[in-house]
């Protein structure tokens, strides 16, 4: 009971320094998994049988940057490569001519759904604005629905679908690196209910008007983007390094299933190795090089590498700090108390949504409450049952659907929501901050729906 206390008071503390006082994530879960070893009574230094609390950490940061850190930076590259190119440009346009402008609405989530994969949502809702807004012109449709159908759109993929770093993080610390596969086939219906249900959500503004003043900047930044961009690539050329590496990866799980679908020989091993994540996400990359052209060649792609890199490297080290934290859990006896007594309340599935939730709702990162929720549950799916490669997935997915509950004024993509859309605050949280709230409780409530079959 001690350590419950203890650690109840250690995360109080993470979310208030990360909250409250703008200490850097990196810095309050490193923190935090220092004292919280200390207290929970680990050796300071090193024993013939027994590791240190530094050693602990260090072991857990190692390990998980081991296993997923190459994953998050390969997934950033590509990212980063689309954007520049104006791949995301283009894959809204084909969507539009796909599905044509009769429901507005339903367009531009489905583009904001596909779009956010490998871009991040804040970037893709500055890429595809002006895009918005013109379609909402064109058939006579609310801004603000248009900017909420948008921003769900985006936020769903953005949360629950690799190889987006959040969920890719949460997959890691769970013991999912080598499982992504399953994580995509499992998150992209998961995410398209919750896209659906804030779409729902977004259609309730159809008549109402943005209240807030005219934001040029959004003009402003889209025209760069493609200035930046230059002639925009084809189809195939912009959907190709996100969707190879997809089917890839879900084949390689697939490949591996005890029926063996591919039988024993060539195949199984050709696609166990071409669907390893890493592996994957090379061929991706391979195949979005050709979206140079024009740009500058080797120094256009060590340049967009670099910033990739940087993009990569706050992510990176948040993640090694939950694994690290997450460790220091896993050094006590804390797990099985907790699993054990959790198991008796019967919140099961539900514990990890709502410890992702309050994250989400007190610090504004999602990536932050993926990241801090999946290393600290980590050591108790045993005991709540859910130790099955099904069962983590599942836990990812309620870690996803708690960390889009909410967003609000702590959360940068609320900001780029509500003056990219010309919304006032009050609006914005009618309308956007409501909207992530469906959206998570649409999420955990099929995930406990699937818990229930699968589980």
């Amino acid at each position: 009971m001690v350590d419950v206390i203890i650690l109840v008071v250690v995360v109080a503390l993470l979310v208030l320094a990360s909250s409250t006082f703008r200490i850097h994530p990196f810095i309050a879960l490193l923190g935090a998994a220092l004292v919280g070893g200390i207290a929970f009574g680990l050796p300071l230094v090193d024993g013939e049988e027994t590791d240190g609390v530094v050693t602990v950490i260090a072991g857990g940061f190692g390990n998980l940057l081991g296993g997923i850190g190459l994953v998050i930076v390969l997934g950033t590259i590509i990212g980063v490569l689309l954007e520049r190119a104006g791949a995301a440009v283009t894959m809204a346009n084909v969507i539009i001519r796909l599905l044509g402008d009769r429901f507005p609405t339903l367009t531009i989530s489905i583009i904001g759904y596909f779009v956010s994969i490998p871009v991040f949502c804040d970037s893709g809702y500055v890429i595809l604005n002006s895009l918005k807004e013109s379609l909402a012109k064109r058939t006579m449709t609310s801004p603000i629905a248009m900017s909420v159908a948008l921003a769900t759109g985006l936020y769903a993929t953005h949360t629950f679908v690799p190889p987006t770093p959040g969920p890719i993080a949460a997959a890691g610390n769970l013991g999912l690196a080598d499982q992504l596969g399953l994580v995509i086939l499992v998150g992209m219906p998961v995410a398209a209910v919750t896209a659906l249900a804030g779409l729902l959500w977004a259609n309730r503004f159809r008549s109402e008007e943005p209240a807030g003043i005219e934001a040029e900047e959004a003009k402003e930044a889209f025209e760069e983007v493609k200035e930046q961009a230059g002639p925009l690539p084809g189809a195939v050329a912009s959907f190709a390094p996100i969707l190879v590496p997809i089917v890839l990866i879900m084949l390689g799980s697939v490949a591996q299933l005890p029926a063996a679908p591919f039988g024993e020989g060539v195949a199984l091993t050709a696609f166990a190795f071409l669907g390893q994540p890493i592996v994957a996400l090379l061929v991706g990359l391979l195949i979005a090089l050709p979206l140079l052209r024009g740009q500058g060649g080797v120094t256009a792609f060590t340049d967009q590498v670099a910033d990739a890199i940087t993009a990569a490297a706050p992510i990176l080290l948040i993640t090694g700090a939950g694994g690290a934290f997450g460790a220091v859990i896993q050094a006590t006896d804390l797990g099985d108390y907790l699993g054990t007594t959790l198991s008796g309340l019967g919140i099961g599935i539900f514990m990890p949504f709502l410890v992702s939730a309050a994250l989400k709702s007190a610090q504004g990162s999602s990536t932050v409450a993926l990241v801090t929720t999946s290393a600290l549950v980590a050591p108790l799916l045993g005991s709540l049952g859910l130790d099955s490669d099904l069962g983590r997935v599942l836990v990812v997915m309620a870690i996803g659907a708690g960390a889009m509950t909410v967003s609000h004024a702590n959360d940068s993509f609320f900001w780029v929501v509500t003056q990219f859309s010309r919304m006032s605050v009050a609006q914005a949280y009618r309308a956007q901050t409501a909207a992530t709230l469906v959206q998570g409780v649409t999420g955990i409530v099929l995930v406990w729906l699937l818990s229930l079959v699968l589980v």
